[in-house]
């Protein structure tokens, strides 16, 4: 009998065994195929569309068969359609006690994305530098190697794409960092590191250095002659009439005997300062301060002949000349005085959001917050251009409490009521709408084409759209519980007094310094430039008086809650 039951155990053991190593295949054969069903779904030229927004009018059809969908809806969905659905990703991102940790999420956050097809072709040829390579340097908190701009580009980043932002921002060395990161600047200040510290590859060229954790690899970018430098990002900031003090008061000062508008922008660019201010032969670079106030405009014709010199000057004088008219120009150097960004120090339990209709300047108002208070601004999507363009809140978990308020467009009752209270932002609905659909055509500083405009996706646009510019007021109206209205014009209007009501608002200490400094650089990267609009007005009849009954509902919803009204131009007559 004990022989019988001694093998009857035996044949138990081999059975669990055997069951084991099944399962074990099992769960294997279940992975590789999932991994499998990754991968061909990130290589889909055209992924499903996402839902649309829970509480916001649907688009019509058409508008997604032209390829104009709606945002993404959440994080998770975001991170989905980045990773083809085969990478788990949590939902929040845990708090940072150091910085070796906050360089871990970022290290896994840039691995969720997939290679794109030119990652893999560059593998297969040779890497292009243009510029001078300089070596690996340290860069962190204490230790910054370069202190001008920054970009990000989680997919495509080379080092001639780094090297090309950088010349045309008018820098001298471009550093690349995480593989994904850009910095600018015309000095190295930070002490050389081992080479091997700088061992990721870039995420768009595989083979060239792209840095490191805390690391830069650095490049010196190919110079060009003095006069032919290109930048972008400049602009005439107009004619000033200036004193002889303020002159005096201007930190760089050159004579130059042919000095031209370019020439003048490239030395103040060279010296990292945001403002060339030209009168011949006298080129001066600065920055705004309350001496010099850039809103305060003389008429053009005052400097029609390009800031030619008083008659009493003479070109070989190194002395400033006296009291006058001025040409300002913005160089591409940000000001540095309101560079540096970012989270909140402590969590806050009170979420705080910059609610807007689409298209009514949510990024701009961001980018004006974060310039002003040196906090980063969260979002209850996910936009990987605007991540790209330094808006490091757009990758964190929008509940997190680091970011000092949070981008939504979301107004139903359940999601106003997530937020302990609001920045309620309107803009003029025609300017809206206008703005919004260049956006879905043409993207964030792209313009709709004329047959874009006249096609039946415009008026089925409106007649969507329309409806929600107002239903987007009036629910946060009823549902918010402690709001801060905003008008975008009354904004462009009175700047400074607008941003220190929002400061207030969100009880951030603010310096006279960083005002001016968002000042100096309120337009930022994504000013749709031009006033490109169709050759004839979008707006028929029929649409004008909806959109004009629309206005007069939100009118008196804003005064029945002790508001302002909206400012006149929005009013019809």
């Amino acid at each position: 009998m004990v022989v019988p039951l001694s093998k009857l155990h035996c044949l138990l053991k081999r059975a669990q065994m055997l069951l084991l190593c099944l399962g074990i295949a099992y769960l294997m054969a279940g992975s590789i195929l999932l991994l499998q069903r990754s991968a061909i779904r990130a290589a889909q030229p055209n992924p499903p569309s996402l839902p649309p927004l829970l509480s916001l009018v649907a688009p019509p059809a058409a508008l997604g068969a032209a390829g104009m969908g709606m945002r993404v809806r959440s994080r998770w969905a975001a991170v989905q359609a980045v990773s083809g659905g085969g990478v788990k990703a949590s939902r929040g991102w845990p708090g940072s006690r150091g910085l070796g940790v906050q360089h871990l999420h970022r290290r896994w956050f840039h691995s969720l994305l997939p290679e794109s097809p030119e990652q893999k072709v560059s593998q297969h040829r040779s890497s292009r530098h243009k510029g001078t390579y300089m070596g690996c340097f340290l860069h962190n908190a204490s230790d910054r190697a370069l202190g001008g701009t920054m970009l990000y580009d989680l997919r495509k980043m080379t080092s001639s794409l780094c090297q090309d932002t950088c010349s045309e921002s008018g820098y001298q060395f471009a550093g690349l960092e995480y593989g994904a990161e850009c910095h600018c600047g015309n000095r190295i200040s930070s002490p050389q590191a081992p080479e091997e510290d700088c061992s990721l590859v870039c995420r768009g060229e595989r083979g060239s250095p792209c840095g490191g954790v805390g690391r830069l690899s650095i490049y010196k970018v190919e110079e060009q002659l003095p006069g032919h430098r290109k930048f972008r990002n400049v602009h005439q900031r107009g004619c000033f009439k200036l004193t002889n003090g303020t002159v005096g008061a201007f930190p760089i000062h050159s004579v130059q005997p042919n000095l031209t508008a370019q020439s003048c922008i490239e030395t103040c660019t060279d010296k990292e300062l945001p403002l060339a201010v030209l009168k011949r032969p006298h080129c001066f670079c600065t920055w705004t301060s309350s001496l010099f106030d850039i809103n305060q405009q003389s008429d053009e014709q005052w400097c029609a002949d390009g800031g030619a010199p008083n008659r009493t000057a003479t070109p070989a004088s190194t002395a400033p000349p006296e009291s006058g008219h001025y040409l300002v120009y913005h160089t591409p150097v940000l000001d540095s005085r309101c560079k540096e960004r970012m989270f909140l120090p402590q969590r806050s339990s009170s979420l705080v959001a910059l609610s807007s209709f689409p298209g009514a300047g949510n990024t701009w108002v961001r980018h004006l917050i974060e310039l002003v208070t040196g906090y980063y601004t969260g979002s209850f999507y996910f936009d990987g251009s605007l991540y790209n363009r330094g808006f490091k809140g757009e990758k964190d978990y929008w509940k997190s409490g680091r970011s000092v308020c949070v981008k939504t467009h979301e107004s139903g009752q359940k999601e106003i009521e997530m937020f302990d209270s609001a920045i309620l932002l309107i803009r003029n609905p025609y300017r809206s709408l206008i703005a919004e659909f260049n956006r879905k055509c043409a993207g964030h500083l792209g313009h709709a084409t004329e047959a874009q405009w006249d096609s039946k996706e415009w008026p089925e646009f409106v007649s969507s759209y329309a409806p929600w510019w107002a239903s987007h007021a009036l629910s946060w109206l009823k549902f918010g519980q402690r709001l801060l209205v905003v008008h975008y014009e009354e904004l462009q209007r009175a700047l400074l007094p607008q941003l220190r009501l929002v400061a207030a608002f969100l009880n951030v200490s603010i310096t006279e310094e960083r005002l001016l400094c968002a000042q100096s650089n309120q337009d930022g990267h994504f000013k749709r430039p031009g006033a490109q609009r169709p050759s004839f007005d979008p707006f028929t009849p029929d649409m004008r008086r909806m959109i004009d009954s629309f206005i007069l509902t939100v009118d008196q919803a804003l005064q029945s809650r002790n508001f302002s009204g909206l400012p006149q131009e929005y009013l019809p007559r």
